[in-house]
């Protein structure tokens, strides 16, 4: 049995998606990962406008494939009424984002022309 080659997963990154009523929550999410995760996960900043290919407001939570399974599980138990954009990062930015992502709560449509497609 062949298999497919499978590019390297070099980091992950989990958005948090919020708007104005979710503001507050999204920060208070932020202050549990940032205190849970600070020697394992790098926070992003907290962007009040849609950025790149990200339809909302959001952040990014980032961290080595070696901490998935440490925070992702987390992420899926905690994210509340938030939404989290979840990918990995290979060398195909628009395949890891169309084809590759997982969503925690509700889905969103991205905005992949930023990404080249």
């Amino acid at each position: 049995m062949a298999y497919l080659e499978v590019p390297a997963v070099t980091s992950w990154h989990a958005h948090v998606y919020f708007d104005a009523s979710s503001r507050d929550a999204a920060f208070a999410f932020r202050e549990q990962v940032t205190a849970l995760f600070v020697d394992i996960a790098q926070i992003g900043r907290f962007h009040e406008r849609p950025v790149g290919p990200h339809p909302m407001w959001s952040y990014q939570i980032a961290f080595a494939p070696t901490h998935f399974a440490t925070i992702v599980p987390w992420l899926t138990l905690n994210h509340g009424s938030l939404d989290v954009f979840l990918h990995p990062n290979t060398d195909d930015a628009l395949r890891d984002h169309r084809d590759c992502a997982v969503w925690l709560g509700h889905s969103h449509q991205l905005n992949l022309g930023a990404l080249g497609g």
